[in-house]
């Protein structure tokens, strides 16, 4: 059963919680053993200002979770980005509130925006289809250098510059609002392929962490020989 949350456009009376946020988000990235662009406390103050983030607060009136926009050629392009959910208020449904009200306040702070969003979850896979998105290439977002930067705080940025930012683990998915399915049609077809979904992140996920493993042997490989050329060399 759902739990009763109130899930706010934040303003300058919620700047006290962006520390907290962050360090949630940073937490949460470290559990996962994936990343999310790392973000400053002042970053998302800033957004709370510009009113392009939504708080939510659970009945009790503690801290529940958030989420912000971003937005690249001049408004073209704009994510949903740094969705968090506390721990303590996870499974009960509130990802969800938070993404319809992001993606509302999106909507009408950028009417005009193609709304766009990574995810390494079939989870937020999932809410994003219910909301009319559909999967895409990554050449289908923006290619503002800006975003990419962006990125250089997530574990898995070495793999993106690997794959000539073409892929990495994460799904890229889309909304544009001159050219979009209905959300029940962009749901149906999620729950057709989402054994396939499935199994593609898993793959991801495997492939990653054997890149991983490779990496790090090279790595140990690589100081060992350098040791001992040191060693030799005195």
């Amino acid at each position: 059963m759902d739990q009763t949350f109130k899930v706010l456009v934040a303003d300058d009376s919620h700047l006290g919680y962006a520390e907290e946020i962050c360090m949630e988000m940073e937490e949460s990235a470290k559990a996962r053993g994936t990343g999310i662009a790392k973000r400053a406390p002042s970053y998302l103050q800033q957004k709370m200002l510009e009113k392009k983030a939504v708080i939510a607060f659970a009945a009790d009136g503690n801290w529940a979770g958030f989420c912000y926009i971003e937005s690249w050629g001049h408004g073209e392009y704009v994510a949903n980005s740094g969705l968090i959910v506390s721990p303590n208020y996870r499974k009960g449904g509130l990802a969800k509130q938070i993404k319809q009200k992001i993606f509302e306040l999106s909507r009408h702070t950028y009417p005009d925006a193609k709304i766009f969003g990574l995810t390494t979850g079939l989870a937020v896979m999932k809410i994003n289809s219910e909301l009319g998105y559909e999967p895409v290439t990554y050449s289908e977002l923006t290619q503002d250098e800006a975003f990419w930067q962006g990125c250089k705080s997530c574990v898995n940025y070495d793999i993106l510059m690997g794959k000539g930012r073409k892929n990495c683990l994460c799904t890229a998915m889309l909304y544009d609002p001159k050219d979009h399915y209905e959300p029940a049609e962009t749901l149906s077809e999620f729950k057709k392929k989402e054994k396939i979904y499935e199994r593609l992140l898993r793959s991801k996920q495997f492939r990653f962490l054997k890149n991983l493993r490779i990496m790090n042997l090279l790595t140990t490989i690589s100081g060992f020989v350098a040791g001992l050329f040191i060693h030799h060399n005195n």
